[in-house]
């Protein structure tokens, strides 16, 4: 296999881009110029060092200085809620949520879903999950809302994340709320607009 057999099949694995987008993405990259090749390069190699996972919500952030106890501006903001915790499939979709302005609370990215066929997904990070659940219902906790989108592996995620905290939660008095009228079925967060993620989040059961 050559370089460009090779590149191509890297972008195949990127998600939702099939082998002729591939094609295109690995196409393009030989038609640019030797400057906007390095500068793609050395992009790609610094978001390793400039970029990591928050330790507290998981989702990745821009940092400038070195520091071991990595927390992103979310977390790291005493304005934010605190005892809220609002659980989502990936990164893109706290983007939409933020933009609506509705919500003020924190964030954790669960790394993805439980697909329908599956009852259990080793891929997704409830152990972290529950290990801050348990160090936050010592705090302030008093709602979780879960937000994963109005489709089967969706609804399929949110069963399964139910029957992993309900256990921690169960002698506490947090709630598990879902988001409610707004997002229609098979919706997914990221490509949601502002106003139909303000009105899921306002009318939350």
């Amino acid at each position: 296999m050559n370089n460009l057999d090779k590149l191509i099949e890297k972008f195949e694995k990127f998600p939702g881009v099939g082998a002729r987008q591939a094609k295109r993405f690995a196409f393009h990259i030989l038609r640019l110029n030797e400057k906007d090749t390095e500068d793609l390069a050395k992009l790609i190699e610094s978001l390793k060092t400039n970029t990591k996972s928050c330790q507290s919500c998981q989702r990745f952030f821009s940092v400038n200085v070195v520091n071991d106890n990595y927390l992103c501006n979310i977390c790291s903001d005493v304005n934010h809620d605190h005892s809220k915790l609002l659980v989502v499939a990936s990164d893109n979709d706290i983007t939409p949520i933020e933009r609506s302005g509705i919500y003020d609370g924190l964030y954790f990215v669960l790394g993805g879903t439980a697909p329908l066929l599956e009852s259990t997904s080793s891929s997704l990070r409830t152990k972290t999950l529950t290990a801050i659940i348990e160090e936050r219902l010592k705090r302030d906790l008093s709602e979780i809302i879960l937000a994963f989108a109005v489709n089967p592996d969706g609804e399929n995620t949110d069963r399964y994340i139910i029957s992993v905290i309900e256990p921690i939660i169960k002698n506490s008095a947090v709630i598990i709320s879902h988001l409610g009228r707004g997002l229609s079925t098979g919706s997914e967060l990221e490509y949601a607009d502002p106003e139909t993620i303000k009105n899921a989040l306002v009318n939350r059961h």
